[in-house]
């Protein structure tokens, strides 16, 4: 059940100030958000609760991936908060669909009951920008939306490479079209602890237009869609190679 005094047990703990790369980012602006999820409870309750948040105005519902995709053309929201268990069509081909259909597609904010789920990490390789979990309060539902489509990501570091590596890696040299340089692999390694562009322009004592440069790079090489695809590639790959903590 959502609700405003839920326990955010994702966000806290080392993690919970990378948790969202962008702090408040894009409160000052109106963004226009669909729901897609077959259950009808969360759905509605979902759609009333955010609709009270400030800065989100709900434009419409979804229940399965195939009216989430028909729904997302019509409407043209800022961002979709997407179920991944939904029949006729789950939200990782929904989310892969959207994204690459016209140009300038929503922004896909998957929403789960479990963190490690081997749906949100297929999500995420689709071109989802983050993930949240149903139980987090619904003002940490919406700032993750705000921040999300405002362009930033948001990243639960620890969550995402428990997900991520508790899949078959692949190689490096899967991808040989990479070839990042130096630099640009400092920043992808920076921006799998969920660090945003200021603190990693802090680390390389660069400009901060230098870390976009490089950042933009880097999606480049990697073909991902964004800063959470680049990480879960980087894992899946072993561009990264997470550290074990005990």
């Amino acid at each position: 059940m959502i609700g405003s005094e839920a326990s955010a047990a994702v966000a806290t703990g080392p993690d919970a100030s990378a948790a969202v790369t962008a702090g408040t980012a894009g409160a000052s602006r109106r963004t226009t958000l669909l729901i897609a999820d077959d259950d009808e409870v969360t759905r509605s309750g979902l759609r009333t609760l955010l609709a009270m948040q400030p800065g989100i105005d709900v434009v419409g519902e979804a229940a399965d991936g195939v009216e989430a995709v028909e729904r997302a053309r019509q409407l043209r929201p800022d961002v979709v908060l997407m179920d991944v268990r939904m029949p006729r069509r789950n939200g990782i081909e929904a989310t892969r669909q959207l994204l690459a259909g016209p140009a300038d597609p929503p922004k896909v904010v998957v929403i789960t009951t479990f963190e490690n789920d081997d749906y949100v990490t297929a999500a995420l390789s689709a071109g989802a920008s983050g993930f949240v979990l149903k139980r987090l309060p619904v003002p940490k539902i919406a700032e993750a939306v705000r921040v999300v489509a405002a362009g930033e990501a948001i990243l639960f570091p620890a969550v995402l490479r428990q997900m991520v590596t508790a899949r078959p890696r692949g190689s490096a040299e899967a991808l040989p079209q990479a070839a990042l340089t130096g630099r640009e692999e400092e920043v992808l390694r920076l921006m799998a602890t969920g660090r945003s562009n200021p603190d990693i322009a802090e680390s390389c004592r660069v400009s901060l237009e230098t870390v976009k440069t490089h950042v933009g790079n880097v999606l480049t090489k990697l073909g991902a869609q964004n800063r959470t695809h680049a990480v879960v590639i980087a894992y899946e790959t072993g561009l990264v190679v997470p550290r074990v903590t005990g």
